[in-house]
């Protein structure tokens, strides 16, 4: 989710292994938050920022030059977790698919 922007998700799959890996914890996560809303009657989610000093990254480990040249209009990442993408499969598994949707940086009307 790209934070204070509801109801909006981006995938940004694995640059170190397969990109359809990380997409795949991405859709069935997007899929419990919807779920959990229908079954709460709930209408929006908004990822919002709650720690301070959050520092900015690029949101693609690559050092292509299509990436170079629109990174001033790609999303960006923070530096720490959970705002920053560690490539790391066996974290985003625990993260997306166990642990519950509901978190104090997710707002849900």
């Amino acid at each position: 989710m790209l934070s204070e922007l509801p109801n909006f998700f981006v995938f940004a799959g694995y640059t170190n292994a397969s990109w359809t890996l990380k997409s795949d914890l991405t859709s069935e996560y997007i899929s419990r938050v919807l779920k959990f809303m229908e079954k709460n009657k709930l209408k929006s989610i908004k990822a919002k920022v709650v720690e301070e000093n959050l520092g900015e990254l690029p949101l693609i480990n690559l050092d292509s030059g299509y990436i170079h040249r629109a990174k001033d209009i790609l999303p960006k990442q923070g530096d720490r977790f959970p705002w920053r993408l560690y490539q790391n499969y066996i974290l985003d598994y625990k993260v997306l698919r166990i642990n519950s949707v509901r978190d104090k940086r997710i707002e849900f009307r």
